[in-house]
Protein backbone atom coordinates (compact mmCIF):
# COMPACT_ATOMS: atom_id res chain seq x y z
CA UNK A 1 0.00 0.00 0.00
CA UNK A 2 0.97 3.80 -0.83
CA UNK A 3 1.09 5.83 1.66
CA UNK A 4 -0.54 9.30 0.63
CA UNK A 5 1.70 12.02 -0.70
CA UNK A 6 1.22 15.29 0.86
CA UNK A 7 -0.46 18.16 -0.23
CA UNK A 8 1.61 21.43 -1.12
CA UNK A 9 -0.53 22.91 1.40
CA UNK A 10 -0.13 20.47 4.01
CA UNK A 11 3.59 21.11 3.32
CA UNK A 12 3.70 24.52 3.52
CA UNK A 13 1.48 24.85 7.15
CA UNK A 14 4.39 22.16 8.82
CA UNK A 15 6.94 24.09 8.08
CA UNK A 16 5.61 27.65 7.98
CA UNK A 17 7.98 29.61 10.84
CA UNK A 18 4.99 31.60 12.32
CA UNK A 19 3.66 30.29 15.86
CA UNK A 20 0.60 29.06 16.84
CA UNK A 21 -2.35 31.10 17.27
CA UNK A 22 -1.52 31.06 21.12
CA UNK A 23 2.29 31.71 20.80
CA UNK A 24 1.24 34.53 18.05
CA UNK A 25 -1.04 36.31 20.42
CA UNK A 26 1.60 36.17 23.52
CA UNK A 27 4.27 37.48 20.89
CA UNK A 28 1.99 40.17 19.94
CA UNK A 29 1.32 41.43 23.53
CA UNK A 30 4.60 40.93 24.21
CA UNK A 31 5.40 43.61 21.14
CA UNK A 32 2.43 45.83 22.27
CA UNK A 33 3.90 45.84 25.91
CA UNK A 34 7.32 47.06 25.07
CA UNK A 35 6.12 49.55 22.48
CA UNK A 36 3.97 50.61 25.70
CA UNK A 37 6.87 50.88 27.82
CA UNK A 38 8.66 52.49 25.31
CA UNK A 39 6.41 55.25 24.56
CA UNK A 40 5.74 56.48 28.16
CA UNK A 41 9.45 56.18 28.68
CA UNK A 42 9.82 58.90 26.00
CA UNK A 43 7.11 61.06 27.70
CA UNK A 44 8.71 60.81 31.24
CA UNK A 45 11.53 61.92 29.70
CA UNK A 46 9.87 64.90 27.52
CA UNK A 47 7.68 65.87 30.33
CA UNK A 48 11.51 66.37 32.79
CA UNK A 49 12.85 69.78 33.09
CA UNK A 50 16.51 69.29 31.31
CA UNK A 51 19.81 70.44 31.50
CA UNK A 52 19.90 74.08 32.39
CA UNK A 53 21.51 76.10 28.86
CA UNK A 54 25.34 76.96 30.02
CA UNK A 55 25.32 80.57 30.97
CA UNK A 56 21.00 80.72 31.37
CA UNK A 57 21.00 81.14 35.68
CA UNK A 58 23.20 84.37 34.77
CA UNK A 59 21.48 85.64 31.89
CA UNK A 60 18.04 85.58 34.08
CA UNK A 61 19.04 88.31 36.44
CA UNK A 62 19.85 90.97 33.54
CA UNK A 63 16.12 90.45 31.99
CA UNK A 64 13.12 92.46 32.72
CA UNK A 65 10.14 92.82 31.91
CA UNK A 66 6.82 95.02 31.38
CA UNK A 67 4.57 94.77 33.98
CA UNK A 68 0.30 94.75 33.38
CA UNK A 69 0.00 97.69 35.15
CA UNK A 70 2.53 99.57 33.88
CA UNK A 71 5.86 100.34 34.85
CA UNK A 72 9.04 97.06 34.88
CA UNK A 73 9.93 94.26 36.97
CA UNK A 74 13.94 93.89 36.93
CA UNK A 75 14.88 90.42 38.09
CA UNK A 76 18.34 92.00 39.27
CA UNK A 77 15.90 93.96 42.11
CA UNK A 78 15.04 90.46 43.28
CA UNK A 79 18.28 89.11 43.69
CA UNK A 80 19.92 87.94 46.63
CA UNK A 81 16.53 86.41 47.80
CA UNK A 82 14.88 83.22 47.10
CA UNK A 83 12.59 83.24 44.16
CA UNK A 84 10.02 81.57 42.77
CA UNK A 85 9.44 82.06 39.03
CA UNK A 86 6.80 80.80 37.22
CA UNK A 87 5.36 80.74 34.29
CA UNK A 88 1.92 80.23 33.09
CA UNK A 89 -0.76 82.13 31.05
CA UNK A 90 -4.38 82.57 31.50
CA UNK A 91 -5.90 79.73 28.87
CA UNK A 92 -3.99 77.30 30.77
CA UNK A 93 -6.01 75.15 33.07
CA UNK A 94 -3.69 74.18 35.51
CA UNK A 95 -1.68 77.42 35.78
CA UNK A 96 -5.08 78.80 36.50
CA UNK A 97 -5.77 76.55 39.28
CA UNK A 98 -2.51 76.65 40.89
CA UNK A 99 -2.21 80.84 40.82
CA UNK A 100 -4.30 81.52 44.13
CA UNK A 101 -1.86 78.78 45.73
CA UNK A 102 1.09 80.73 44.81
CA UNK A 103 -0.57 83.71 45.86
CA UNK A 104 -0.64 81.96 49.49
CA UNK A 105 2.76 80.53 49.66
CA UNK A 106 4.31 84.87 48.53
CA UNK A 107 1.89 85.96 51.33
CA UNK A 108 3.23 83.30 53.81
CA UNK A 109 6.84 83.33 52.89
CA UNK A 110 7.66 87.04 51.93
CA UNK A 111 8.87 87.54 55.56
CA UNK A 112 10.99 84.89 55.46
CA UNK A 113 12.44 86.61 52.15
CA UNK A 114 10.81 84.65 49.32
CA UNK A 115 9.42 86.51 46.16
CA UNK A 116 7.38 84.93 43.73
CA UNK A 117 7.27 86.26 39.76
CA UNK A 118 5.19 85.56 37.52
CA UNK A 119 6.01 84.96 34.09
CA UNK A 120 3.39 85.21 31.77
CA UNK A 121 3.17 83.73 28.14
CA UNK A 122 0.13 85.54 26.72
CA UNK A 123 -0.83 88.42 25.12
CA UNK A 124 -1.07 91.67 27.39
CA UNK A 125 -4.84 92.28 26.82
CA UNK A 126 -5.70 88.70 27.84
CA UNK A 127 -3.15 89.23 31.22
CA UNK A 128 -5.06 92.23 32.09
CA UNK A 129 -8.12 90.99 31.83
CA UNK A 130 -7.43 87.96 33.98
CA UNK A 131 -6.41 90.15 36.58
CA UNK A 132 -8.60 92.63 36.96
CA UNK A 133 -10.73 89.42 37.73
CA UNK A 134 -8.54 87.56 40.00
CA UNK A 135 -5.89 90.03 41.01
CA UNK A 136 -2.36 88.55 42.63
CA UNK A 137 -0.43 90.01 45.47
CA UNK A 138 2.72 88.85 43.89
CA UNK A 139 4.27 90.56 40.70
CA UNK A 140 3.66 89.45 37.03
CA UNK A 141 5.42 90.14 34.25
CA UNK A 142 4.76 89.91 30.51
CA UNK A 143 6.84 87.76 29.05
CA UNK A 144 4.67 86.60 25.72
CA UNK A 145 6.66 84.03 23.72
CA UNK A 146 9.90 85.01 24.67
CA UNK A 147 9.06 83.48 28.12
CA UNK A 148 9.06 80.04 25.77
CA UNK A 149 12.29 80.81 25.12
CA UNK A 150 12.91 81.44 28.38
CA UNK A 151 11.75 78.79 30.18
CA UNK A 152 13.50 76.46 27.22
CA UNK A 153 16.93 77.50 28.70
CA UNK A 154 15.99 76.69 32.29
CA UNK A 155 14.95 73.08 30.82
CA UNK A 156 11.41 73.34 29.82
CA UNK A 157 12.20 71.25 26.22
CA UNK A 158 8.75 71.26 25.62
CA UNK A 159 7.17 74.62 26.57
CA UNK A 160 4.99 73.20 28.74
CA UNK A 161 2.84 75.06 31.08
CA UNK A 162 3.02 75.51 33.72
CA UNK A 163 6.78 75.40 34.73
CA UNK A 164 8.13 76.90 38.11
CA UNK A 165 11.80 77.07 38.75
CA UNK A 166 13.01 77.92 42.15
CA UNK A 167 16.07 79.46 42.47
CA UNK A 168 17.98 80.06 46.02
CA UNK A 169 19.31 83.45 46.96
CA UNK A 170 23.13 82.92 45.50
CA UNK A 171 20.99 82.96 42.15
CA UNK A 172 21.22 79.37 41.58
CA UNK A 173 18.45 77.20 40.24
CA UNK A 174 17.52 74.71 43.18
CA UNK A 175 14.55 72.89 41.72
CA UNK A 176 11.97 73.09 39.01
CA UNK A 177 8.81 71.68 37.91
CA UNK A 178 7.12 70.92 34.64
CA UNK A 179 3.19 70.60 35.83
CA UNK A 180 0.93 72.00 38.27
CA UNK A 181 2.32 72.83 42.01
CA UNK A 182 1.07 71.02 44.94
CA UNK A 183 0.87 72.15 48.12
CA UNK A 184 3.83 69.23 49.37
CA UNK A 185 6.53 71.39 46.93
CA UNK A 186 5.63 74.67 47.97
CA UNK A 187 6.16 72.70 52.10
CA UNK A 188 9.05 71.57 49.98
CA UNK A 189 10.62 74.43 48.77
CA UNK A 190 9.78 77.14 51.47
CA UNK A 191 12.48 74.84 53.42
CA UNK A 192 14.98 75.86 50.74
CA UNK A 193 17.56 79.12 50.50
Amino acid sequence: MNAPVPSESTLAAESAPFPSSGRRRLLYAGVAGAAALGGAGLAWWKFQPHAIESGAEQALWALDFERPEGGTVALKEMAGKPLLLNFWATWCAPCVEELPMLNAFFREQAANGWQVLGLAIDQPSAVRKFLARIPLEFPVGLAGMGGTELGRSLGNLTGGLPFTVVLGGNGRVLHRKMGQVTPQDLQLWASLR
